[in-house]
C-alpha cells in the first residue's frame, strides 16, 4: 500500500546516533529481529541507532507461553544485535495486561498470581541482568481518566502490585534502571497526573523506581502544548524520563502538508527531550512505514515513522537530524575553536522575536532570529542582557552561555547559514526569581536588532 507521495530526497546526515551522543542522549528503535534479513531495514538499524528495544520479543507471551516453560530465541537475537552494535538495550516489558498468555490471565488466586509474576520477573530480568540497561517493569497501568486499569494484576493483587513488581525487578536486575511506561501521558492531563502522583508516592515509600517512559503514539498536529512541561515535572521528582515509543500517524495516503507537519512534530518532541536535563533520549517505535503497527490498529492511518515503506528518508528524518545538530554527510566538520567570520557587524540587519513561557521558578524561552539584510549570514552570535534574577540552565539549537547578566547564543554546526530574509529558531530554559520577562535589547553579530 502506498503510504506517502513521491517526494524530493532528504539530505543524508551523519549517523543520528553520533549526533545524539554529542547531545548526551540515545536514539533508539523497536526491533523485530525477523526484519533484519531485509537489507534496507538492517542498514538503517545498524547505522542510525544506539539503543535497541524489542518490539515484541521480550513480552510475556513471547518469553513464557506456558507456565515455567521459557522461549528465548527471539529475545536473544535482540540482545545479540544490540551487543554487536555497541548499543544500549532497553527491556520491554515484564508486567503488562496485554500479550499475556491465557494461563496467566486466568489466575484468580492472589498467592498464585504473585508467585507467577515473581517467577516471570526472576527468569526474564535475571537472564538479561548483564545486558539490559533499563526495564519497563510495568506497562500501561492507567485508564484515560486516571483510574487504575482493571487488569488481572490490579483485580487480583490490588494497588500494591506495581511496588511489588518494581521491588522484585530490583532483586533480579540490580544494575538496571527500573521504569513505568504508558501512553497518552504525554501532556499534563488526568492520566499523566495519576502517574505523577504514583511516582511521587513510590519514591516517598522507598520503592525502587528510576525512570518514567512516555510512549508518544501521537497524531500529526496534536503534540500537546504542555509536552515539555510535563516531562520536566517528572524530572523534577528526581527520576529520568524517556520518549519510549514515538510515532506520529496521519490519514493515508499522506499529503505533503501532513508530512511537513509531521516533521515539525518530530522536531518538537526531540527538542522537548533535549530541553529537559533528565530526558535520556527518544525511541521510535520501528523504522519504516512498511513495518509499523499503526495500520493494523488504526485502519486508514499510517505513515507514522521517519522512513517510508521503501526505506526512503522522509522529512521527519531530517527534522530529527536537525534537532540533534547532525552534520550533513560529507560536509567538513566545524572547528569548535573557530567562531567563524560573522562579517562586518555594522552591516548586519536583523530582527529578534523573543517569547517566554514561565512556570513557578522557571521558564522556556523561544527566540526567532531573522536576517532582514541583503546578504546571507555564514554564522551568527546573539547576545542579550537577561533581566535580574534569571539564570540559564540549558538550551538547544545553539551553543548557549551566560556571563553575569549577558546571555550568548552561537549558531550550531547546522544552522549558521541564514539567507537574506531567512530565520532560525532557537530555545533555552532558565530559572527566575519572580519574573520571566524577556530581554529588551539584543544584538546579532554585534549589531543592534529590533
Amino acid at each position: 500500500m502506498l503510504l506517502s507521495p513521491a517526494q524530493a530526497a532528504e539530505p543524508v546526515y551523519e549517523p543520528l546516533r553520533d549526533a545524539a551522543e554529542r547531545q548526551g542522549v540515545t536514539l533508539g528503535f523497536a526491533l523485530t529481529p525477523g526484519h533484519l534479513n531485509q537489507p534496507g531495514y538492517r542498514e538503517i538499524a545498524e547505522r542510525e541507532f544506539d539503543l535497541v528495544v524489542a518490539e515484541n520479543a521480550m513480552k510475556w507471551d513471547a518469553t513464557e507461553p506456558s507456565q515455567g516453560s521459557f522461549s528465548w530465541g527471539q529475545a536473544d537475537q535482540v540482545v545479540d544485535f544490540a551487543a554487536a552494535q555497541d548499543a544500549d538495550l532497553y527491556g520491554h516489558t515484564l508486567v503488562w495486561h496485554s500479550q499475556l498468555p491465557g494461563w496467566a490471565e486466568s489466575i484468580s488466586d492472589p498467592a498464585r498470581l504473585r508467585d507467577a509474576m515473581y517467577d516471570h520477573i526472576d527468569a526474564v530480568a535475571g537472564r538479561y541482568a548483564d545486558d539490559v540497561d533499563s526495564w519497563d517493569v510495568v506497562n500501561e497501568m492507567w485508564e484515560g481518566d486516571g483510574s487504575r486499569r482493571q487488569s488481572v494484576f490490579q483485580r487480583v493483587l490490588g494497588d500494591g502490585y506495581i511496588a511489588d513488581a518494581l521491588t522484585r525487578a530490583r532483586q533480579a536486575a540490580p544494575d538496571a534502571d527500573l521504569c513505568l511506561n504508558d501512553y497518552s501521558t504525554d501532556g499534563i492531563n488526568a492520566k499523566s497526573t495519576a502517574m505523577y502522583n504514583l511516582v511521587a508516592d513510590l519514591l516517598a515509600d522507598g520503592v525502587p523506581i528510576d525512570c518514567v517512559g512516555f510512549q508518544s503514539h501521537l497524531i500529526v498536529g496534536q503534540v500537546p502544548s504542555s509536552y515539555q512541561q510535563n516531562l520536566q515535572r517528572f524530572a523534577d521528582l528526581g527520576v529520568d524520563v524517556r520518549i519510549t515509543e514515538l510515532d506520529i500517524r496521519m490519514n493515508v495516503p499522506a499529503s505533503q502538508n501532513d508530512l511537513t507537519r509531521q516533521a515539525q512534530d518530530y522536531r518538537t518532541v526531540v527538542e522537548a527531550c533535549l530541553a529537559v536535563d533528565r530526558c535520556t533520549g527518544v525511541t521510535v517505535w520501528g523504522i519504516d512505514d512498511g513495518h509499523s503497527w499503526v495500520p493494523d490498529v488504526f485502519p486508514g492511518e499510517g505513515a507514522a515513522l521517519p522512513w517510508d515503506a521503501q526505506y526512503q528518508a522522509k522529512p521527519a528524518y531530517s527534522a530529527i537530524a536537525e534537532a540533534l545538530g547532525a552534520q550533513v554527510e560529507g560536509d567538513p566538520d566545524p572547528d569548535p575553536t573557530d567562531p567563524g567570520d560573522p562579517g562586518d557587524p555594522g552591516d548586519a540587519a536583523c530582527e529578534v522575536t523573543w517569547t517566554n513561557a514561565g512556570w513557578d521558578t522557571g521558564y522556556t524561552g523561544t527566540v526567532v532570529l531573522t536576517n532582514t539584510g541583503d546578504a546571507a549570514w555564514s554564522s551568527w552570535t546573539l547576545t542579550a542582557d537577561l533581566p535580574a534574577g534569571q539564570t540559564l540552565t540549558n538550551g538547544w539549537s545553539a551553543d548557549w552561555s551566560q556571563s553575569g547578566a549577558t546571555l550568548t547564543a552561537r549558531n550550531a554546526a547546522w544552522n549558521g547559514s541564514v539567507p537574506a530574509g531567512g530565520s532560525v529558531q532557537i530555545g533555552y530554559n532558565a530559572t527566575h526569581g519572580g519574573s520571566s520577562a524577556v530581554p529588551t535589547q539584543y544584538t546579532i553579530n554585534g549589531a543592534d536588532c529590533a
